[in-house]
C-alpha cells in the first residue's frame, strides 16, 4: 500500500530527531565532558592557642591589679570596660549612674545610695564616688575598698575623711538603720578609728552567703511596689534603734 506524502514526511522527521539524539550522546566530546563534583566546605583555620593566651594574659595585666582591698575584693584599673565594675543607675535619684562591682554588691550599696536620698538628705547629681583607681587611693585604708567597686563615698565634700559629727542626730539614727536593713554586710566608714563619715563599705570578703542572702533579700523587696528603700520600718522604733546599737557594738 503505499504511503503518502504527509505519512512519509512525519516518519522521516521522527528517524533524523532520532539520530540526532543518538549522536549526541554517543559522541566523544559528550561522553569525555564529566558532572561537575560537589563542592566542599574549606577546612577551618587551625586556631592559633598561644596567640589567643597571649591575648587574654594581656586582657587581664590591663584590668587586674592581683591586690586585694582592704576589705578582700581584688582592685581593678579601669571601669566600663572588660572588669567587673561598671557604671550602675540607682533609681528614684538624679544620680546619673555609680561605677560600682556588679551583682550582689552592686545590689547592696545601690539600696544604701537610695535610702541616704530618701532618707537621710536629698542628693544631686555627682554627690556619690564609687569606683576610684587604684591610684587615687591609699592602700590599706578603708577607702581602698573604692578601686575594688566594693565602696561608696556620699557627699565626701560635707562630710571630710578625719572629722566626726557631721550628721544630726536624727540623720545618725537613720544612717544606723541602714547598717540594719543590710544585716551587716555593709560598714559605715564614720565607725572607723580615722572616720570617714561619707563612706559605706562591703564589710563581707568575696563569696561570703551574707552578702548572698542579704543581695537576694533587697532584690524580691525592691521588685515588690512599695517594698523597697524608704519603705521599711521606722527607723525610730525602739527595737530598730536596739537593733542599730548592737549592731554598732558588734562592728566597732
Amino acid at each position: 500500500m503505499p504511503i503518502s506524502r504527509r505519512a512519509a514526511l512525519k516518519q522521516a522527521t521522527a528517524v533524523t530527531a532520532g539520530m540526532t539524539v543518538v549522536g549526541l550522546t554517543g559522541s566523544p566530546a559528550f561522553a569525555a565532558t564529566p558532572l561537575p563534583a560537589p563542592s566542599s566546605p574549606a577546612p577551618p583555620a587551625p586556631i592559633d592557642i598561644s596567640e589567643a593566651l597571649r591575648r587574654h594574659r594581656a586582657e587581664q595585666e590591663r584590668v587586674h591589679t592581683g591586690k586585694p582591698s582592704l576589705n578582700g575584693w581584688e582592685m581593678e584599673k579601669v571601669a566600663d570596660d572588660a572588669g567587673s565594675v561598671w557604671t550602675c543607675p540607682v533609681p528614684g535619684t538624679p544620680l546619673r549612674g555609680v561605677r560600682l562591682r556588679l551583682g550582689d554588691v552592686e545590689a547592696v550599696l545601690v539600696h544604701v545610695i537610695r535610702r541616704f536620698h530618701y532618707e537621710v538628705d536629698e542628693l544631686r547629681a555627682g554627690d556619690v564616688i564609687g569606683w576610684r583607681h587604684p591610684s587615687e587611693i591609699r592602700e590599706g585604708f578603708a577607702e581602698s575598698n573604692q578601686a575594688s567597686g566594693t565602696a561608696v563615698q556620699i557627699r565626701p565634700g560635707f562630710y571630710p575623711s578625719g572629722a566626726r559629727g557631721g550628721f544630726f542626730p536624727n540623720q545618725l539614727t537613720v544612717v544606723r538603720d541602714i547598717l540594719v536593713d543590710c544585716a551587716g554586710v555593709v560598714r559605715w566608714g564614720g565607725d572607723d578609728t580615722v572616720p570617714d563619715e561619707s563612706l559605706f563599705y562591703i564589710a563581707t570578703k568575696p563569696g561570703d552567703e551574707r552578702l548572698v542572702r542579704v543581695a537576694g533579700g533587697l532584690r524580691r523587696r525592691t521588685a515588690v511596689p512599695g517594698q523597697g528603700a524608704g519603705s521599711g520600718p521606722d527607723p525610730f522604733r525602739p527595737e530598730r534603734r536596739e537593733a542599730a546599737e548592737r549592731l554598732a557594738r558588734r562592728q566597732s
